[in-house]
């Protein structure tokens, strides 16, 4: 069963200051997400979590995150930006980007951040724009099927990042030549698995790899970066990631290969977003209308805008009416927005309680993915966004879009020229 961290009665209170819709993330969830974390992977001298700012860029959340130990991923001009206003610099910012701009790896330089190189051309593009670090990361695609067992896990070939087994080798040699002096190595090969031994099978693919540039080529691996990839529960029967486990078997796979290989100590890095904030995030909205036609319908004043997972992937996210968590379900309805889109639908056939006009209904884990990609189709505006505190204080740490936001880029004179 799915729980949220405010009751009904909480919620009424805060429509009364910031009406619906709003995001609101739950700060007692992702502070102990990043402790957890951070404990199963205490064993490793030097490992770091680089939060992936995609999946939540807000800097209330990225503060709360780097006051608890964590680093931030950053692949844009943008987040970058948003670290350096709060003071978050240096090797603390983990650069992993593709088709990068060259202004971006000239402000990633300055920042003093790590480097995660996508392609072999990227290293004399880095050398005319920003210069080569002493420190620098490859990303590797070993392509094909990324496999557990059976399972397809992810499909690396068909994937647009990272570097073949052979450029890395070259781009170690080429950019030794040219003065780095330690290396790391980073790969994502699957997405939101819940499967404990994603992680492990990873580590050891690139232990292996890093033991082989090691041994081969005489050169220093610094670090091991995982990536993202570790998922998170949204159906209510999923069970979570046991991330001790996982950290108890990357650990086994490190004393296995790396250790032997005489890489000890080497540091371990990750660049979660979903596991860190996604659980700990949920959109509220208001029931506006109910339309029967050949089926039941429960319009919101939420839309894809707001969360365009449901409609863009089929993704599910779960559904709590508030105050009916205790009714049965015995309502089949399909839970839609107001955009010109069929595909407008947080849910499709769901069993609910009876909704009626005027309740407020939370939709789960979009702590990360959730207003990070929201958008303005329709001219629908943004949604606020808000952090409840420890406390039980709510903070309002985004506010909603105006109108007057949304005009803010035309140039209306013009217009009549």
């Amino acid at each position: 069963m799915k729980t949220l961290p405010y009751t009904k009665k909480k919620i009424v209170q805060i429509v009364k200051d910031y009406p619906t819709p709003f995001h609101i993330y739950d700060e007692k969830g992702i502070k102990d997400a990043a402790h957890r974390l951070q404990n199963a992977f205490a064993w490793n001298q030097g490992y770091k979590e680089y939060y992936a700012v995609k999946a939540c860029p807000n800097p209330a959340i990225l503060k709360l995150l780097y006051d608890n130990g964590c680093g931030m991923d950053c692949s844009s001009y943008t987040e970058l930006m948003l670290c350096d206003a709060l003071g978050i610099r240096g090797e603390n910012i983990m650069f992993s980007s593709n088709a990068t701009p060259a202004e971006e790896f000239v402000y990633a330089r300055k920042l003093g951040a790590l480097i995660n190189l996508d392609d072999f051309t990227h290293i004399d593009f880095l050398e005319k724009n920003g210069g080569i670090p002493e420190t620098i990361c490859l990303r590797y695609n070993p392509g094909g099927e990324f496999r557990l067992g059976n399972a397809i896990m992810g499909n690396p070939g068909d994937a647009k990042y990272g570097m073949t087994r052979e450029q890395i080798f070259e781009g170690v040699k080429k950019l030794s030549a040219m003065g780095a002096k330690k290396f790391g190595l980073h790969a994502f090969l699957a997405s939101n698995t819940t499967d404990n031994g994603y992680y492990p099978a990873l580590a050891r693919q690139l232990f292996e790899l890093a033991a082989e540039l090691h041994q081969k080529l005489g050169v220093q691996m610094d670090f091991v970066n995982l990536s993202g990839g570790v998922g998170i529960p949204y159906r209510p029967e999923e069970r979570p990631v046991d991330i001790d486990q996982v950290g108890r078997e990357v650990r086994r796979a490190y004393e296995e290969v790396v250790v032997p290989a005489g890489m000890h100590p080497l540091r371990l890095k990750t660049e979660l977003g979903r596991y860190m904030t996604g659980p700990y995030g949920s959109l509220v909205a208001t029931v506006l209308h109910e339309k029967n036609t050949y089926k039941q319908y429960i319009g919101l004043d939420a839309c894809a805008a707001n969360l365009m997972r449901p409609a863009m992937y089929g993704a599910y996210h779960h559904i709590t009416v508030l105050g009916k968590e205790d009714w049965p379900c015995d309502h089949v309805y399909d839970v839609t927005g107001s955009l010109c889109e069929n595909n407008d639908k947080f849910a499709v056939d769901r069993k609910l309680p009876r909704i009626d006009i005027g309740d407020l209904v939370a939709i789960h884990d979009t702590g990360a993915h959730g207003f990070a990609m929201g958008y303005n189709y329709n001219g629908k505006l943004r949604s606020a966004e808000l952090m409840l505190h420890e406390d039980g204080s709510v903070e309002l740490i985004r506010r909603a879009e105006t109108p007057k936001d949304l005009f803010a880029t035309f140039d209306f004179m013009h217009l009549f020229d």
